[in-house]
């Protein structure tokens, strides 16, 4: 038996938003008219700042917009990086800074309905003394189902729906951020290029951040004639990972700055300056 798992990552609309996990199955085999088994996972990321030895809960629903109803199972895993900073879900307690073993469900299996919602409870139980970030993922998943009946020459194939809700916890009061920004790269606007600035984050903090850039473009008499923003991240504890900013406007020959903003923690800054002179075109 093949069996197949569609895992739809989660995704973040902003910091403060709550993101939604979508999959969709197509149920059917040969001529037989396919039918769509579509499930969507809210919210697809939780981020709750606990007291330590305190328990809180939160609920996560599937909602079914299929014909049939779906059994869903729930399990829990860490929540890391590898070296090429992908997330990796190792089991729980193994990662540093792990969050998975102190998360339980009720119920363990439920029901969504088609055309209705099912839901279980999470319940977290921080220990005394934790401090900082700690992570995991609660995954939700349905039971494999018959996609392609054997053949003489192929096995049958199953498939089922896998959907994640990302935890990013963080213990009240306990906190400390800081970070090394280094390896600037920058490469000023030319007739042939764009503005770019390259650079690396390492998040030396004890919890997750998400370091917001901004570029700030100034004539040689300090007024603003352009700004840029670069892409929002996730990093976790000690995770290091490169960061682009870029503007593709065209500025006259004269002297400017490229004025680095990044954001981060609860109201830490880090500035650099970048001077630069844009020639006259020959």
């Amino acid at each position: 038996m093949k069996t197949t798992t569609l895992f739809m990552k989660s995704f973040k609309l902003s910091r403060a938003a709550t993101a939604l996990g979508v999959a969709t199955l197509f149920l059917g085999l040969g001529a037989v008219s396919a039918t769509a088994q579509s499930l969507a996972l809210a919210p697809a990321e939780v981020q709750y700042t606990f007291k330590p030895g305190q328990p809180f809960q939160f609920e996560l629903s599937v909602a079914n917009n299929g014909d049939l109803p779906v059994v869903m199972q729930v399990n829990v895993t860490d929540l890391w990086y590898n070296e090429k900073n992908e997330k990796i879900f190792n089991p729980p307690g193994s990662s540093p800074r792990s969050a998975g073993n102190w998360i339980e469900f009720v119920p363990r299996q439920f029901e969504a309905p088609a055309h209705g919602t099912g839901r279980v409870k999470v319940i977290v139980t921080p220990p005394q003394q934790a401090s900082g970030g700690y992570y995991a993922v609660v995954f939700v998943e349905s039971k494999p189902q018959l996609v392609q009946a054997a053949t003489e020459e192929k096995k049958a194939v199953y498939a089922n729906i896998r959907l994640g809700s990302l935890l990013l916890l963080n213990a009240e009061n306990s906190d400390d951020y800081k970070v090394n920004i280094s390896d600037f790269h920058f490469a000023p606007p030319a007739a042939d290029q764009s503005l770019r600035l390259d650079f690396q984050i390492e998040n030396q903090s004890n919890t997750h951040i998400f370091p917001e850039t901004r570029v700030a473009i100034l004539d040689a008499s300090h007024n603003l004639i352009a700004k840029t923003e670069g892409e929002i991240k996730r990093f976790l504890p000690q995770q290091t990972n490169g960061v682009s900013v870029g503007w593709g406007g065209t500025l006259p020959p004269g002297a400017y700055s490229a004025i680095l903003t990044v954001l981060y923690g609860q109201d830490k800054v880090f500035t650099q300056e970048f001077p630069f002179v844009v020639s006259a075109v020959r």
